[in-house]
């Protein structure tokens, strides 16, 4: 039932997306984060009870919401039919292919038109990185890298924990993921609050991002790119990033594409520098957008391929 709800889910994910006027839970995740903050604000402001306080904030919002989803497929195990329908539609949710790839089209579209202005503004609805000031080109490297990151968080992840432990457990891993992209900063408000939310998130991405450098190079070899040294760099600059996962499934890409990734941004109105991904063999271009998204399906469907070899291997042994 578990395996055909993934599917099922996964299906819906590459057809529907993420209406905008889909209740989607992560925003009720988003709140609960928002809610828990402001009263912790109110009990302390020191840098040591933040920290602490930051603590309880990662077990009040993860905790609820795989008990809650545990909670709502129990309530509705009377009826085959209706469990398999609820645990299908919060697997759903849990996946961002069709979401990753047309916020990215809309950026290649614009940028097609030559408006920099409005590609910068499209381009900040999906990074954290200021953006005013970008240049074409690193407008498509920002693209490029958030496509290839998110190609873990978004997919590649939350197919892994949910065919470990079902909806519950993937609905658990976006909770920890929203946790550390709206407090895990390291910056003046959130570096005491939002470290347990950014230490964890590592920790909870920690196979899924060294997964995403096998399975977005197979991914790459699928659609006519290049596999060893998608491979190769991902290995060779996994450490070319302030994080201990991104550069991974960034550097995949970067060699798959044979194009360069990385290097300073701009964060909350601070340079932030980052060290390159990649080899420079061209210049990026417009293209590398399309180029990206065809990487990320090739590699979801090769995920899907390979949990589901393990997870029969599991079962029958």
């Amino acid at each position: 039932m578990n395996l055909l709800s993934i599917y099922t889910g996964y299906a819906l994910d590459l057809i529907i997306g993420d209406p905008y006027s889909f209740p989607h839970p992560v925003r009720y995740i988003g709140k609960l984060i928002s809610m828990v903050e402001k009263q912790i604000r109110k009990i302390t402001s020191s840098d040591k009870g933040l920290k602490i306080a930051g603590f309880f904030l990662w077990f009040i919002v993860v905790g609820l919401t795989f008990c809650v989803t545990s909670l709502i497929l129990q309530l509705f195990k009377f009826n085959k039919i209706i469990y398999f329908v609820v645990n299908t539609i919060l697997i759903y949710t849990t996946l961002a292919t069709k979401c990753l790839k047309d916020e990215s089209v809309k950026i290649y579209k614009v940028l097609k038109t030559g408006d920099l202005e409005k590609s910068r503004i499209q381009l900040s609805y999906i990074v954290g990185r200021d953006t005013t000031n970008l240049n074409e080109k690193e407008i498509v490297r920002a693209t490029v890298e958030t496509v290839a990151e998110n190609t873990v968080d978004g997919i590649i992840a939350p197919l892994f924990y949910g065919f470990i432990g079902g909806a519950p457990l993937a609905m658990a891993y976006k909770a920890i993921n929203t946790l550390d992209s709206t407090v895990g900063y390291k910056n003046d408000k959130y570096y005491y609050l939002g470290f347990a939310s950014a230490k964890i998130d590592d920790i909870a991405n920690y196979i899924p991002a060294r997964l995403g450098v096998v399975l977005l190079s197979l991914g790459s070899l699928f659609v006519g790119f290049n596999f060893k040294n998608a491979l190769k760099i991902g290995i060779r600059d996994r450490k070319n990033h302030k994080s201990p996962n991104c550069a991974f499934p960034e550097g995949a890409v970067s060699g798959a594409l044979g194009i360069q990734l990385g290097g300073t941004n701009v964060y909350f109105g601070k340079e932030v520098y980052k060290p390159t991904i990649g080899d420079k063999t061209r210049e990026i271009e417009i293209e590398d957008i399309v180029r990206t998204n065809k990487i990320m399906y090739s590699s979801s469907i090769i995920s899907m391929i390979i949990f589901t070899a393990i997870y029969y291997l599991v079962v029958t042994l």
